[in-house]
């Protein structure tokens, strides 16, 4: 269930960085800089083109190996997690991503100094309202081949548990938790990227890591290793000699925790999840998580929560008195029969409206409209949410008899079930973004026997007139 709680966040200013990506070894420069509300992530390559965007959205995933990639209109963003996941761990919701290149600065494989940039460029507030999924009920998404599985259950707050058994002496099994979303920037944001000694080999063979050395990933000695290896390794790092740690792991780096590891992985669900492009309020439990399964998982959540959202019928008592009749209506709107397309108001908030239209078969344009088999036009339905939506914005003026609102723009029109006579159409408006110089945007559905009829996207002007209609 979508609700809405607290503020937006964003940055006050932008902050860059500097470095390297861990596959391409290109010099990068990364800028953060405040998002518009309702914006959410966005990556821009400004080396490109006309500088396009890629939002921060799990449909744009393309392959999740050594890393989440995304790629939209053949523009790409690799490893975009460990940015993403410095951006939910900082509880912001809109920030825009300027890259150079197709690939983030590594650092040192965390998300560490991403977080203390984004802190220095200061976090403010929002006026819009955050939308929040509040999980109400076990969801899970299992991986056969890899027997990888994710959990969401019902909680009070955003927690992650992360279980990974790796099958190997040097790394075995390893649990790590954030009970809360305030405990990552001092408890899994530092934890570093890593990588097995024979994945390694592969990935250097295939002439990827060209921008990794010995500071930003942990190397776990998974074998034996020869001199030839050995020789390898110091060719690609730069380093006169590399030994293996009595812990296991190759030298030049010291654990942060036993359990970085299970850390790492808590910190890529963090950020792939970002990619479901909602917050969760809920309990996540991953087994063996991979950029793979979680995002296969972010996948499913997404689709939850847009069929919920249209699905989310008002609960409307039809029998109670309305917050606005139709005289009261006819005071703001300049409508009148045979237009005037709404009939009652239940709810008018500073961002919500909630409006009803009883469908009779008296209507005029039944008369013409496939007189057959009587049905509402479409368009008409999209008037009546206009209508309904206008409500609301004129409730925003002192005065809204000496104003009109005119449509300026409509998009995603989709119309989802037939609305008959006898029906009764439940209208709900909900502002995008704060009204600013008389523009208003918002999303609108219309609802009917409990499904969802028709969706929009509405924008229109507030225009002051001269006399009172």
């Amino acid at each position: 269930m979508a609700e809405k709680l607290s503020k937006q966040y964003t940055i006050d200013k932008e902050i860059s960085l500097e470095g390297v990506g861990l596959h391409t070894g290109q010099e990068v420069k990364m800028t953060f800089k405040p998002g518009a509300e309702n914006t959410g992530f966005i990556f821009k390559r400004v080396d490109l083109e006309g500088a396009p965007q890629i939002e921060a959205d799990v449909n744009y995933v393309v392959n999740t190996q050594r890393g989440t990639n995304l790629e939209k209109n053949g523009v790409k963003i690799q490893t975009s997690e460990h940015v993403l996941a410095a951006c939910v761990g900082l509880n912001l919701d809109n920030i825009v991503i300027e890259l150079n290149a197709s690939e983030p600065p590594i650092m040192d494989g965390s998300s560490k100094f991403f977080v203390e940039a984004l802190e220095k460029a200061g976090v403010v507030a929002q006026e819009a309202d955050r939308e929040e999924f509040v999980v109400n009920e076990v969801i899970t998404y299992h991986d056969d081949e890899s027997g990888s599985e994710i959990i969401v259950m019902p909680s009070e707050e955003y927690q992650v548990t992360t279980m990974v058994d790796f099958e190997t002496k040097v790394l075995g099994t390893q649990n790590a938790s954030m009970n809360k979303l305030s405990e990552f920037k001092s408890q899994i944001a530092n934890a570093r990227t890593f990588s097995f000694l024979h994945e390694l080999e592969a990935l250097i063979d295939h002439g990827l890591i060209k921008g990794g050395d010995l500071n930003n990933a942990i190397v776990y000695v998974d074998k034996e290793i020869g001199e030839e290896t050995f020789e390898k390794l110091r060719g690609v790092f730069n380093k006169d000699n590399i030994s293996v740690k009595p812990n296991g792991i190759l030298d030049n780096l010291t654990l942060h925790y036993p359990n970085e590891a299970a850390r790492h992985k808590l910190l890529d669900v963090v950020g792939d999840l970002a990619l479901i492009g909602t917050r969760i309020r809920g309990k996540v439990i991953a087994n063996k998580p991979g950029h793979f399964v979680n995002t296969q998982f972010a996948k499913k959540m997404a689709k939850i929560i847009k069929a919920e959202k249209r699905n989310n019928v008002p609960k409307v008592d039809l029998e109670s008195k309305p917050l606005m009749n139709v005289n009261d209506i006819m005071d703001i709107l300049p409508h009148r029969s045979p237009f005037l397309l709404v009939d009652k108001i239940y709810t008018c908030t500073e961002s919500c409206v909630i409006g009803v239209k009883n469908v009779t078969m008296n209507e005029p344009f039944f008369v013409g409209h496939f007189p057959g088999k009587p049905v509402m036009p479409g368009v008409l339905q999209v008037e009546a949410m206009a209508q309904t939506g206008g409500i609301l914005a004129l409730k925003s003026v002192p005065d809204p008899e000496n104003y009109l609102t005119y449509f300026m723009k409509i998009d995603n029109v989709r119309f989802k079930q037939q609305v008959v006579p006898g029906d009764t159409l439940i209208f709900k408006l909900e502002l995008l973004a704060p009204i600013r110089r008389g523009i208003c945007q918002m999303q609108g559905y219309a609802y009917v026997n409990g499904k969802l009829a028709t969706e929009a996207v509405l924008m229109a002007q507030i225009v002051k007139t001269k006399e009172k209609i």
